[in-house]
């Protein structure tokens, strides 16, 4: 078994020291350099032949995201996990290295704790990602352009085969709507795909949309705002007793479940700390299970690229309660465990390129409507 070889690059020596001893502590991984800035982390790519880079975002002479963009530019497609400050100013950032091709993220250790908190800490945060950024199968080729898909791939007709162990697939026919409320769920990747995915929605669209990204606090709030400037859509960070309207999103804020809770005639969100699911708050699992249990069979989901399995059980929760969940396919996904698990489990209506789901999801909202207006209030329970 090949270990993945990481390029570790930061203008601190501290930091890299940290980072490399604690990815060097799993046989799993081998730190084969260290760089202390973009344009060394550039020439040593053909030296060392990594399988992914961290890569720090402030750095001298050339810092993280101009180096990821002469690196995309350049033909490589390796991952690349950004490391970032968790600030206002950090949240951005990143979000910018996510638009220029970055894989994911992590955010640094505070000074606070001690060597051994900020060691477990990286590793518990960076290792996992790892991993799933480069699976088995892709170990010990190196840095070679092609290698990691880090965009979507483009938008195809053709379907993409089903495999064997989800017979789910096969007979469950497509429910023909109307929906009342497009739930969401992503993570590793997700940022991108989501945004892919809204953009391709109507502009009039006729049901309010609620999401999981999983992301820490100040990254939500940035995103969101990032996604209100850039859509047709009202879209905020979730605080709680928003009431649900169409043509608006609603995005869980880091560390906060987002659920649903009908109001007399309004369904309303809420936002709570209750105890993480799947190792995860916010947890798709809570937000789909909280709207199956408010709109019940009226509830079209969809999970995109993730790392780790949530969103499985609120899929089949979905389900049960008679709404759909379509899911991105693996070619077009960064990390396919999330949408995967779906699959896994039989919960998964359609499996479909990132390109082709704005369409599908369309159909499905729109069919049975008249003149494209809600059979059914948001307040009106079925």
């Amino acid at each position: 078994m090949a270990p993945v070889r990481v390029l570790v690059v930061d203008d601190s020596v501290v930091i890299r020291r940290l980072v490399s001893d604690a990815l060097s502590s799993d046989p799993d991984i081998e730190v084969v350099g260290t760089a202390s800035n973009g344009r060394l982390a550039l020439t040593k790519l053909s030296q060392v032949a990594p399988d992914l880079v961290t890569l720090d975002i402030e750095m001298p002479e050339m810092d993280g995201i101009a180096a990821l963009r002469q690196l995309r530019a350049d033909g490589h497609r390796l991952p690349v996990i950004m490391f970032s400050t968790l600030t206002e100013r950090g949240a951005s950032a990143t979000l910018d290295a996510l638009e220029a091709g970055a894989s994911d993220y992590v955010t640094k250790p505070s000074n606070s704790g001690s060597i051994a908190e900020s060691l477990e800490q990286v590793r518990t945060s960076l290792v996992p990602k790892i991993k799933a950024l480069v699976p088995l199968a892709r170990r010990g080729a190196g840095a070679a352009p092609g290698l990691i898909r880090q965009r979507p791939a483009p938008t195809t007709s053709v379907r993409p085969p089903v495999p064997t162990t989800t017979p789910a697939l096969a007979v469950r026919r497509p429910r023909r709507g109307p929906f009342q409320v497009l739930a969401i769920g992503c993570s590793t990747g997700g940022p991108e795909a989501l945004s892919t995915l809204l953009a391709g929605l109507p502009a009039d669209l006729r049901v309010p949309v609620v999401v999981v990204q999983h992301m820490p606090p100040v990254f939500t709030r940035q995103f969101a705002a990032r996604l209100d400037r850039n859509l047709p859509f009202d879209v905020c960070e979730a605080e709680g007793g928003e009431k649900l309207r169409p043509r608006s999103v609603y995005l869980a804020p880091g560390d906060y479940h987002l659920r649903l809770r009908r109001v007399g005639n309004d369904v309303v969100t809420t936002i709570d700390q209750q105890v993480p699911e799947n190792f995860c708050r916010p947890a798709v699992d809570v937000l789909f299970r909280s709207a199956a249990e408010v709109f019940g069979p009226d509830v079209l989901a969809t999970v995109l690229t993730g790392m780790g399995s949530d969103g499985r059980r609120g899929s089949q929760d979905v389900v049960a309660a008679g709404g759909s969940v379509l899911v991105q396919d693996e070619a077009s996904s960064v990390v396919w465990g999330m949408p995967g698990s779906v699959v896994e489990v039989g919960a998964a209506e359609e499996v479909l390129p990132l390109g082709d789901l704005p369409l599908a999801l369309t159909r499905r909202i729109t069919a049975g409507a008249s003149g494209g207006q809600p059979s059914a209030s948001l307040g009106q329970a079925r």
